[in-house]
C-alpha cells in the first residue's frame, strides 16, 4: 500500500470517529430518557410481571435500541473495538429477541431462562450506569449515590424473582422484603438468608463486590464533608481552616521580614 493510499485510510478513519462522535452526542438525551424508561419497564416486569403496556412499551424501545446500537455499528471504524467496549449492551439486546422463538420453551426447561433474565438485570444495569454518568456530566458522591439506588432497585428486584418465598425457603415474600436485604447487603452489614439458586447466588455476589467497593467511597465522602464542617469551627477539637489561614499569613509576614532585613 502506497503512502498516499495509507494517508486516505487513516483519514477516513478518523472522519468516521468524528461522524460516530457526532451522531452520539446528537442522541444522547432522547437515549438517556430511553435508558430511564427502559429501567422502569425492567423493573417493573421483574416485580409485577409481563404483559400489557409494559410489554408493548418494552418492544418499542428495545427495538430503537437496536436500531441505534446497529447505526453505530455500521459507522465505527474498527467493528471489534466497538463489539468488545459494548458486550454486554450487546447481550442485553439480544435477550428479548429470544422469546420470540418457541424454543425459549427448552431454555426454560434447561434453566437457561433464569440465567437470560441474570444476563438482563446485568445489562439494564450497566445501561442506566451510563446514562446516569452522560445526564450528570461528572462521576461525584451524587453520581455514586444515585446508581447505588438504581442498583439496589433493580437487584432487590432481581432476588425477588430468582428467590421468592413459593419456591424458596426462607425466600422473599414482598418487593419491600427483597429491597430491605439488598440494602442490608450493599452496606457490608448481611442478614441471616443466604440464597438457594444459582442465579441468586451470582446476583447476590454482584451486589456484594459492588457494596464492597462502592460502600467504601460514599463513607469516606460523607466522613470528608463532616469533617469539614468540624474544621469550621473554631471551637472544635478538629485544627480549624481559620488557624490555618491565620498560619499562613504569620509565615508571609515572616518571609517579607526576613526579605527586607537581607535587602
Amino acid at each position: 500500500m502506497s503512502e498516499n493510499s495509507t494517508f486516505e485510510a487513516e483519514a477516513l478513519e478518523q472522519e468516521r470517529w468524528v461522524v460516530l462522535k457526532q451522531l452520539e452526542e446528537w442522541i444522547e438525551i432522547p437515549m438517556i430518557v430511553l435508558s430511564f424508561v427502559w429501567f422502569v419497564l425492567v423493573l417493573a416486569e421483574l416485580i409485577w410481571g409481563e404483559g400489557g403496556l409494559f410489554e408493548v412499551f418494552g418492544t418499542i424501545i428495545w427495538i430503537i435500541f437496536i436500531g441505534d446500537f446497529m447505526i453505530r455499528f455500521v459507522i465505527a471504524p474498527s467493528k471489534l473495538t466497538f463489539l468488545r467496549s459494548n458486550v454486554i449492551i450487546l447481550l442485553a439486546l439480544i435477550l428479548p429477541a429470544l422469546r420470540m422463538f418457541r424454543v425459549l420453551q427448552v431454555f426454560r426447561i434447561l434453566r437457561v431462562a433464569r440465567g437470560l433474565r441474570l444476563l438482563k438485570i446485568v445489562g439494564t444495569a450497566n445501561r442506566s450506569m451510563n446514562a446516569l454518568r452522560r445526564s450528570l456530566g461528572r462521576r461525584g458522591l451524587g453520581y455514586v449515590l444515585l446508581v447505588t439506588l438504581a442498583v439496589a432497585l433493580l437487584g432487590a428486584a432481581g432476588m425477588l424473582v430468582f428467590e421468592p418465598a413459593g419456591e424458596v425457603e426462607g425466600g422473599f415474600e414482598t418487593y419491600a422484603d427483597a429491597l430491605w436485604w439488598t440494602a442490608m447487603l450493599l452496606t457490608t452489614v448481611g442478614s441471616g438468608f443466604w440464597p438457594a439458586t444459582a442465579e441468586g447466588r451470582v446476583l447476590a455476589f454482584l451486589l456484594s463486590v459492588y457494596g464492597i467497593v462502592v460502600f467504601g467511597y460514599i463513607t469516606a465522602s460523607f466522613a470528608t464533608f463532616f469533617i469539614g464542617r468540624e474544621a469550621q469551627d473554631q471551637e472544635s477539637e478538629v485544627p480549624g481552616m481559620g488557624d490555618i489561614a491565620s498560619l499562613r499569613q504569620e509565615i508571609s509576614a515572616l518571609r517579607a521580614d526576613i526579605h527586607q532585613r537581607k535587602s
